[in-house]
């Protein structure tokens, strides 16, 4: 699809630590990015796809660099947020609140977009090849003879490596616990892999930074929420949902008047008694 080349004139930047914010496992650009769009909507795509973290994406600094009038780019804003590329929120550093409009070029759903607000957004799947860890068992037979693995067994061991990897091991972390003290004789190589995998695993690293204190918000009315009822960036209110008014309280009890002259009476009765037995103690 073809998009507008505007301006090349230089985009202002926000004040330092407010502006465009780049989401996380983005994928490479390509010729196709906004095809989903409508024209309007993929010309200011691409052309905050291009703009430098930092900078000002508010509707009226892109109202003076564009040829779309305010209200134009608010709708296109919008369109693109419920297409998967915009959240707006904001986000706790250093003890302070801090407005942020986060920006993919790759569009996501309410489900990604709930896992980044914990700070737990997974990656992207990238179609199936040679990962790093079917490389590195296939190369244990240059290692060593008797380590040599099929195809079949390298499939099946890449995903114990990988928890290796995911716990900050290295290539060579891998290769030594893998072929260090081997018997004279290795009669199953697949076998004793699959075992030092298991047994040498290192401990779980500790998580150097806390997670992100982060908190979305809906689009049109600005109302910070949970991620979940803001669907497609937007909160059931302003997506027009009708709310369910809740059940009226149901009146509390009525006693008859017989019985609350009876317990009066009772309270009554009680206090005279504590009384008497007052009067009696002090003579």
């Amino acid at each position: 699809m073809a998009v507008a080349d505007f301006s090349s004139a230089p985009h202002p930047l926000a004040n330092p630590g407010y502006g465009k914010r780049t989401a996380p496992y983005e994928d490479p650009p390509r010729p196709d990015d906004w095809r989903h769009l409508p024209p309007r909507e993929a010309a200011v795509a691409a052309y905050i796809d291009r703009l430098p973290d930092g900078a000002d994406i508010s509707v009226k600094t892109l109202a003076k660099q564009l040829p779309y009038g305010q209200c134009a780019l608010r709708t296109a804003l919008n369109r693109i947020q419920r297409a998967g590329h915009l959240r707006r929120g904001r986000e706790c550093l250093a003890g302070r609140w801090i407005t942020r409009t986060w920006w993919s070029r790759t569009a996501r759903d309410d489900t990604w977009w709930s896992a980044f607000e914990r700070g737990d957004a997974p990656p992207r799947k990238s179609p199936p090849t040679r990962s790093r860890a079917y490389i590195l068992l296939a190369a244990l037979g240059r290692e060593n003879s008797a380590l040599s693995l099929s195809h079949a067994d390298c499939r099946v061991l890449a995903p114990l490596v990988e928890e290796w990897f995911a716990r900050d091991a290295t290539d060579t972390d891998v290769l030594r616990s893998l072929t260090t003290g081997l018997p004279p004789a290795v009669h199953h190589p697949a076998g004793l892999v699959r075992n030092r995998l298991t047994t040498k695993i290192p401990p779980p690293p500790m998580r150097r930074e806390p997670p992100p204190l982060r908190l979305l918000e809906c689009a049109k009315c600005r109302a910070p929420g949970y991620v979940e009822a803001l669907v497609g960036g937007e909160c059931g209110p302003c997506r027009g949902d009708t709310l369910v008014p809740p059940a009226p309280a149901r009146p509390a009890p009525v006693l008859p008047a017989a019985r609350v002259r009876a317990y009066a009476e009772a309270i009554r009765e009680s206090a005279h008694e504590g009384n008497r037995e007052l009067k009696e103690y002090t003579r």
